[in-house]
């Protein structure tokens, strides 16, 4: 497997290119950057702009891993408004067609939300209508994705939806696209669950991994904590992973950031993540 980070790990509004010079001298093979609304590499980012982005990232000698965006947490697939829900779908499109400029092989996509806990406000929409919504959008984006050439990685995250590995495999199989599969989140599930047990079951369905490591005994957004020091069996998880024949991108993912000397946490985490995978 190899190393990578997202660009949500670096502190807040460096630029793509420093992100990328960071990484390379803290030892990663990959970077993950993201797609925002606006600024850098957004929606309004035009091929040009893109393909200068995954130039810079050759001529630093790093990979680019894959296309993360936090815009669905604004924008929901599964939101009761039908244009909200469109806005969502051109988003996908969107960062489809910036990760194949990009020449990346995935992209990481919020499935949508019952509820969300840790946004004031945030709609309600029932379970039954929301697993329509998602199923309606991911079966209409599959062949977008395919076109593209590049899969969509349906991430498991602290949204009330798809709560089980169960759930979570069956949805995927539901869609019928090889194109479409999961973004499998290490430390997502630690409240509710087994990473292990997640890996085992979604199998070759993982299209890529974030590491994450949390604290159950904090709980909330409060029990996120440095690699190695929550709760996450580690050795399991790395295990598992081999065992459904995953050798991709493990990508580490580090909310929240340091409050002093913020660029340290990038090195820490390429050295915990070195011991994680056996590399010292």
């Amino acid at each position: 497997m190899k190393k990578g980070i997202n660009a949500w790990s670096f502190p807040g509004g460096m630029a793509v290119p420093d992100c990328l010079r960071l990484a390379k001298d803290a030892g990663f093979e990959g970077l993950e950057p993201a797609l925002n609304e606006t600024g850098e590499l957004s929606l309004e980012s035009k091929e040009a702009e893109i393909a200068d982005i995954r130039k810079r990232a050759e001529e630093t000698g790093i990979a680019l891993t894959s296309l993360a965006s936090g815009l669905y947490w604004q924008y929901s697939l599964t939101s009761s408004d039908a244009k909200i829900r469109e806005k969502a779908m051109g988003i996908v499109r969107k960062q489809l067609e910036t990760a194949a400029i990009l020449g990346v092989d995935a992209i990481l996509v919020v499935p949508g939300a019952v509820g969300v806990d840790f946004i004031p406000g945030a709609e309600v929409v029932p379970y039954d209508r929301a697993y329509d919504y998602a199923l309606e959008a991911f079966s209409r984006l599959a062949g977008e994705a395919e076109a593209c050439g590049v899969s969509i990685g349906i991430e498991n995250v602290w949204n009330k939806f798809l709560l089980s590995p169960l759930e979570m495999r069956d949805f995927i199989d539901r869609i019928g696209s090889p194109w479409v599969g999961s973004y499998f989140d290490v430390g997502n599930v630690l409240y509710s669950g087994y990473p292990e047990h997640w890996i085992s079951i979604l199998g070759s369905r993982i299209k890529k991994v974030h590491f994450k490591d949390y604290r159950r005994e904090a709980g909330g957004l409060h029990g996120f904590v440095d690699l190695l020091a929550g709760d996450v069996d580690y050795a399991a998880v790395v295990a598992g992973l081999q065992a459904v024949g995953y050798d991709g991108y493990v990508i580490a993912e580090m909310i929240p950031s340091y409050k002093q000397h913020t660029e340290q946490i990038v090195y820490n985490t390429s050295g915990a993540m070195d011991a994680i995978l056996g590399r010292k």
